[in-house]
């Protein structure tokens, strides 16, 4: 193979993977906006939604896998919602420190619950798109894979629907306005404790889009976001923690990196070693991002006034 036909193969690699990162991320920076915390379990919550998909798909009802992926996401959403209203809201939002060791409880205890209801065995996951070896389209050379263009589709469907949820409805709207100033917000009667579990609600269908995305690719088991939610989390840094499109634009960076640049790394003789450390651009890119830029490219600076 060619080296211009490695590098376009590793750019549609790196675009379908940078994809799910950045439905992730994405999910990451709604959660952020309106609380400014990330949120510790989104990687569990969105496992656990890829669950829901299964069950639905094919341990109980054997639905198409597009109604499979709907009712998952809304289950989610209910899933998030409960989880604000039951252990968030009664919390004071600027003690950050309690609701930090709550989104990590959560983290272990829906963790343990999906190992004791799925066991720990990788289970193959139905992919919502064509996804053996011939499902392809041939490019320079280079494999364009079927689900590579329907992930990257998707990412930019579920970008349309967040867009017009908050510049559309009025929900929308007042989740900006939270996400902005929560006291100034509930001063001109905004419910800001509904506002707050609907951003739960919509970080966790899309957390789930992406956990159901990357599930054929990597098998469904408890412990498949681990890694995931660490490309993301650069992602979100990169892209900026409160900007959505930020989140994506990083994912789609990240998924470039980690395939173009450690792929071609790793073919000079003295970085052979990082083939078995995928883990470290996205590591370097997030300490870098949190040295040099804090608020990520397109990320809000913060203004300290004295």
């Amino acid at each position: 193979m060619s080296t211009s036909t490695l590098l376009l193969q590793r750019i549609f690699d790196g675009v379908s993977t940078g994809a799910v990162y950045a439905t992730v991320a994405v999910a990451m920076v709604l959660i952020f906006k309106a609380t400014t915390l990330i949120n510790f379990a989104q990687g569990e919550l969105a496992m656990i939604g890829a669950f829901f998909a299964y069950v639905f798909a094919v341990q109980a009802l054997q639905l198409p896998m597009v109604l499979a992926i709907i009712f998952a996401m809304a289950l989610s959403a209910l899933l998030g919602m409960g989880i604000e209203r039951a252990l968030l809201r009664s919390f004071d939002p600027d003690d950050h420190l309690p609701v930090v060791l709550i989104t990590l409880g959560v983290f272990y205890i829906v963790n343990a619950l999906a190992g004791q209801i799925w066991n720990y065995q990788p289970r193959i996951m139905p992919s919502l798109f064509p996804n053996n070896f011939d499902d392809k389209w041939t490019i320079g050379g280079a494999n364009l894979f079927y689900d590579a263009v329907g992930i990257t589709l998707s990412l930019l469907l579920m970008l349309s629907v967040i867009y017009v949820i908050l510049n559309k409805t009025k929900m929308g709207l007042a989740f900006r306005a939270v996400s902005s100033n929560s006291e100034s917000s509930r001063l001109v009667g905004i419910r800001v404790g509904r506002v707050l579990s609907f951003g739960w609600a919509l970080a966790c269908a899309f957390g789930t889009l992406g956990a159901i995305l990357v599930a054929p690719r990597i098998t469904l088991q408890p412990q498949m976001m681990a890694f995931v939610l660490v490309y993301a989390l650069a992602a979100a840094a990169f892209g900026g923690l409160d900007s959505v499109l930020g989140a994506a634009i990083g994912g789609l960076a990240v998924g470039l990196i980690n395939s173009v640049g450690l792929g071609f790394l790793t073919d000079i003789d003295a970085f052979k070693d990082f083939r078995a450390t995928p883990l470290i651009p996205p590591l370097l890119l997030l300490l870098g991002t949190l040295w040099f830029r804090p608020s990520g490219l397109f990320g809000t600076k913060r203004v300290e006034r004295v």
